[in-house]
């Protein structure tokens, strides 16, 4: 007899209900907990995932009631990851905070008030008790005229080989003919 996957009770029939993103199957009690996965049945047997040769033009309906195209599933392009277009904050971030506040002679509430934030922020900034968020370090960045970012753009130049003046090995090693 089958188990319900979340309460374990045993039951004759079981339906299969989604629960945050996960398909269970699942007794009448614990159904509740999520969307009902209906199937629809068809002449040919299909899997989970359709090819889009065989129905490139059809459109499916997901658990969230909106329609998406098969072709648009599909997509072309690789996945990037979200960590390539993020920016490092510098390692002495804390400092640089600091010293550009003090060159201005401007308090840690004075600084914190002309950038509409809390003093308390700025004091754990400048003790590396926490990361500015983007907007935060934004707003730093615009006020006290510094880049709390790594340097990573000059490496990524001094590495990419584009440029006439850049030294090979070609150029340095002398050939023993």
């Amino acid at each position: 007899m089958p188990q319900c996957e979340m309460c374990g009770s045993d039951q004759s029939s079981l339906t299969t209900v989604k629960v945050e993103g996960a398909e269970l199957e699942l007794c009448g009690d614990c159904k509740e907990f999520g969307t009902e996965v209906r199937t629809e049945s068809s002449s040919s047997t299909s899997t989970k995932y359709s090819t889009s040769s065989s129905n490139s033009d059809e459109s499916s309906t997901n658990s969230t009631g909106s329609t998406t195209s098969s072709a648009s599933q599909s997509g072309g392009s690789p996945r990037r990851d979200m960590f390539d277009n993020m920016d490092e904050i510098a390692a002495d971030y804390d400092n640089r905070i600091r010293q550009a506040r003090e060159s201005r002679s401007l308090s840690q509430e004075d600084l914190a008030d002309s950038l509409n934030e809390k003093a308390s922020l700025i004091r754990k900034l400048e003790r590396s008790d926490i990361l500015p968020s983007d907007d935060v370090r934004e707003k730093l960045e615009r006020r006290l005229d510094i880049s709390l970012v790594e340097g990573t753009d000059t490496d990524e130049d001094e590495w990419s080989g584009g440029s006439s003046t850049t030294t090979t090995l070609g150029d340095v090693v002398k050939r023993k003919d």
